[in-house]
């Protein structure tokens, strides 16, 4: 089925004219050049509503009692996406560390936990507001390239590490990965991806085969040789169906 884009930008003045809002209306690309010249990629959040509210719910109140249970020790950010979370910031001990980990786990819903905290002093408001500006930059370089579900992808920066999360093919990975290393300002990228099949074909057990070839297309483009790539894999209880475990890769940005 195809569209044409100047229906679909119309379609969505109406929406707006009509109380609906912009919102109303999926983001888009165009593959292959210019509008009328190539295809129509709708980008779309890939959670149900139900997985959506789960993850704020679980956000706000693991983030709450991490605050109760450092008192006012440490900076913690809290990400949850398909009720798996991402601990990023800094705290004092690795005692903190563990606590913050043990806090969160105690959240109902919660079913695996990635824990990237370092022990360290607070970051500033100067790298954070860098940092805000960097996951802008990757969101926007997202919505450009072909290729990437741009809506698909949660995006977080902490002290020039960017982080991806999502359930992406293995071609949308290793496209995703390398905008995000090309992307100034970025220092590492850091993988938690599910990797599921390709719509067009294949198996979640071939997405994990291939995943190897899609790490390789992302070596440094200068070049070298890849540095070596720290799998963690991470139990994924909410998939019903057999999946790979989700992959935490740490990478380089390209030089």
């Amino acid at each position: 089925m195809t569209f044409s884009v100047n229906r679909l930008a119309g379609a969505c003045l109406l929406a707006a004219a009509a109380g609906a809002g912009l919102s109303a209306c999926v983001p888009l690309a165009i593959v292959g050049g210019a509008a009328g010249a190539g295809t129509l990629v709708l980008t779309s959040e890939r959670r149900s509503n139900e997985t959506q509210t789960a993850d704020n719910t679980i956000e706000q109140n693991a983030q709450q009692s991490v605050i109760n249970a450092l008192a006012g020790r440490g900076h913690v950010t809290v990400t949850s996406y398909y009720r798996k979370v991402l601990l990023t910031g800094e705290v004092p001990t690795e005692q903190d560390r563990q606590l913050v980990e043990s806090v969160v786990k105690g959240t109902p819903s919660v079913t695996s936990i990635v824990n990237e905290l370092a022990v360290m002093p607070n970051s500033g408001p100067t790298q954070r507001s860098n940092d805000t500006y960097i996951t802008g930059k990757v969101k926007a370089r997202f919505l450009d390239a072909n290729g990437v579900p741009a809506r698909a992808i949660r995006v977080v920066t902490e002290r020039g590490s960017t982080y991806l999360m999502g359930r992406l093919t293995a071609q949308e990975m290793a496209v995703a990965t390398e905008v995000a290393r090309q992307t100034a300002g970025v220092q590492r990228v850091v993988r938690v991806i599910d990797l599921i099949a390709d719509p067009a074909g294949g198996s979640a057990s071939s997405a994990a085969s291939s995943a190897s070839a899609a790490t390789g297309a992302v070596a440094p483009v200068t070049g070298e040789a890849a540095p070596g790539v720290v799998t963690q894999p991470v139990v994924q209880t909410t998939v019903q169906e057999a999946r790979p475990p989700i992959e935490v890769q740490t990478l380089p940005p390209a030089k």
